[in-house]
């Protein structure tokens, strides 16, 4: 009888620990500067393929805990997006330790528990792509050592996810890197009264992720583009043109930061809502096969149940959760019990109030960032989106509390301090939501236990919990942030950005203080109706659909960052079209006689995301420990026009690249 492969492995968790520590690092440093991440999951899985082929009985299984375990601490980073705010208000001189980890590691905990329940209808009912999920899956099958994968000679394996990686590995080191290559390629211009703007990053990664994800969610995208750049930002342009002395440029950027991404966060929370009500039915039945399992594990009978079927019993979930409000209220009434300002019923009002909040609310992100990541990954989701719907909600629940006491200073500041404190623990929830669910769909494909990967993922939130306070303290003491110091004469064109931070911390302050403009908010849920009822009208009279979540991410994620996505949708798409021809040309079925072409394109979509994560991990090591964006810049600033056109040509011909090796691809 065959023995089943290890998983959950002493060394696996150690390897996955010590990944977890480089990469949170890693995002802290870049998300804090520039405001993104770097995506943990795939290079934590080539790392962990690389270390344990040296060692003996390793196995794919084993790898994929490894990757699971650091995909989650990486993910956890994403709480820079808040926590910061509370020092840039003035509430902390620091990251006091026990309540950072604290909001991590509950925040966390509880997205791996409000997943386990969403399992069986988001990721094996479900016919989402995750494309970062499959990409994992693809890149473990085809590494790892151990595998039972066994292919003939011409068929799609290693060599295409290779290539792939090094093409996009090497754009990246010339662009990111050496700046030979422009890492953008965008232009926004007048037209009479308006200004618009269309930019694309020369991202393989993205352009990866864009195949991956397929023609109907790229072209959504794009619809949010078009909404975004073609409609909004020129109607907000003509409506408050450019004041004097400002770059057209300039204020045509800052009208869809400050503005347009707020229609693009409700549209992106009304669909999140309506894709709840959706899945209603198939979390019911997962819910009722998840007590079906604990009473056959009551009565000895779940030994007959697959291993790839088995996830954490329901009634240690449910347990799980109702426990963690303990510490979470605990956690809370400590916070709000150091400044003093309130005192007798009202602060339990607030910590029950504020326990309960991040509770639900919690659980519905959890549903929107799960689907997120089905549809484009969860390195893209935009969980500061996210972030933006949990502190809009939790400042008016506030200022249903308080009311005409936030006239007071004092507890005005302190109701802005719990605001942010709250959206940290359900931004801690999506963050974990968001890759979760893309771990356990690598998981399904490669034969995981579910449980197992469900228990990884809690260990991975609580060594993420543990190193953030400090590595958070050590940078913000190093560098401090924009127009926040730790100590005085600190030098402000070395501070880190936070941008993200600053965001939270405005809507906060704004709501709070009664002085936030409603009218984008307001125009966002209007639109996110609107899209739905589109899709909706599609679906029911057409073969077309447009999902209203990818329409309100192109909304809200920079043109920059959606454009690539669209153009590696375009180039699957096409691919297609030239696969159907030649089927049709042979007397062949379109599908089987595709099958081989489109694992090739996804094992070189794959390699095109491993390469530039890797390389996008190794770069932000080398700025954090030199403190300098350009450590190995080749050439300056004026080079920016050559390096433009060169980065743009050389892209697009990588792209043409993907789409020959797919359509010409031998059967």
């Amino acid at each position: 009888m065959k023995q089943p492969l290890r998983e959950l492995t002493l060394r696996g968790v150690i390897l996955g620990a010590l990944i977890t520590v480089v990469f949170t690092a890693a995002n802290i440093y870049l998300g804090l500067k520039v405001g993104i991440t770097v995506a943990s999951s795939i290079p934590a899985a080539v790392i962990s393929m690389a270390a344990l082929r040296l060692v003996k009985g390793s196995n794919i299984l084993e790898n994929n805990i490894v990757q699971t375990i650091a995909s989650a601490a990486g993910t956890l980073s994403s709480i820079i997006f808040v926590l910061p705010g509370l020092v840039m208000v003035g509430y902390w001189t620091g990251f006091p330790f026990w309540q950072s980890a604290g909001i991590c590691a509950i925040g966390g905990t509880q997205g791996v528990m409000f997943t386990v329940p969403l399992r069986r209808a988001m990721v094996v009912e479900s016919d989402l792509p995750y494309p970062e999920g499959v990409a994992a899956a693809e890149i473990l099958e085809v590494g790892s050592a151990g595998t039972d994968v066994v292919r003939s000679p011409g068929e799609p394996g290693l060599w295409d996810l290779t290539i792939g990686g090094l093409i996009s590995a090497a754009f990246s080191v010339i662009s990111s890197g050496f700046a030979i290559f422009a890492t953008e390629v965008s232009g926004i211009f007048r037209i009479g009264s308006v200004a618009t703007g269309i930019g694309a990053q020369t991202s393989l990664a993205l352009v990866g992720v864009g195949y991956l994800v397929g023609i109907t969610v790229g072209i959504a995208m794009f619809v949010g583009v078009v909404i975004a750049w073609g409609v909004a930002v020129p109607i907000l342009y003509h409506l408050i043109p450019s004041p004097d002395g400002v770059d057209y440029r300039e204020h045509a950027e800052s009208l869809f930061r400050k503005d347009v991404r707020l229609i693009g966060a409700g549209a992106i929370g009304v669909a999140a809502i309506w894709t709840l009500i959706k899945l209603a039915a198939p979390m019911a039945k997962g819910v009722k096969a998840a007590m079906a399992a604990v009473a056959a594990a009551r009565s000895g009978q779940d030994a007959a149940l697959p291993s790839t079927e088995r996830d954490l019993r329901f009634d240690y979930v449910i347990g799980t959760s109702l426990f963690l409000a303990l510490p979470l209220a605990g956690i809370l009434a400590w916070f709000i019990s150091e400044a003093g300002v309130f005192s007798g019923p009202i602060v339990w009002v607030l910590v029950i109030a504020g326990t309960i909040f991040s509770f639900i609310v919690g659980f519905i992100v959890a549903t929107a960032c799960g689907y997120m990541a089905g549809l484009i990954g969860s390195s893209n989701s935009p969980v500061s989106g996210i972030g933006i719907l949990a502190v809009v909600s939790a400042g008016l629940l506030l200022v249903a509390l308080l009311g005409h006491s936030l006239d007071q200073a004092a507890v005005q500041k302190e109701a802005i301090a719990i605001c942010l404190f709250v959206t940290a623990v359900v931004l801690a929830i999506a963050t974990i939501s968001n890759n979760n669910l893309q771990d356990l769909k690598t998981g399904q494909l490669v034969g995981a236990t579910p449980a197992k990967q469900q228990i990884a993922l809690v260990i991975g939130v609580v060594v993420g919990a543990l190193v953030i306070p400090p590595i958070l303290q050590f940078v913000y003491q190093a560098y401090g942030f924009a127009g926040t110091f730790p100590h005085p004469g600190m030098d402000p064109a070395k501070a880190l950005g936070a941008p993200q931070a600053t965001l939270m911390s405005t809507l906060a302050t704004g709501i709070l203080s009664g002085k936030l403009d409603w009218s984008m908010i307001l125009t966002s849920m209007g639109v996110g109706v609107v899209l739905v009822v589109v899709d909706e009208v599609l679906k029911r009279f057409t073969r077309l659909q447009l999902p209203p979540l990818a329409v309100g991410l192109g909304i809200y994620l920079p043109s920059a960052v959606t454009t690539p996505v669209t153009i590696g949708a375009i180039v699957g798409w096409l691919a297609d079209r030239r696969l159907k021809a030649r089927a049709a040309a042979a007397g062949q079925p379109f599908e089987a006689y595709a099958e081989l072409p489109r694992r090739r394109g996804t094992l070189v979509s794959s390699g095109l995301i491993v390469g530039e994560s890797l390389v996008g991990v190794v770069l932000a090591g080398l700025i954090g420990f030199t403190d300098n964006q350009n450590v190995v810049a080749l050439v300056g600033k004026d080079f920016a026009p050559t390096a433009m056109w060169l980065g743009g040509i050389v892209f697009l011909l990588a792209c043409i690249d993907l789409y020959r090796r797919i359509a010409n691809s031998k059967k």
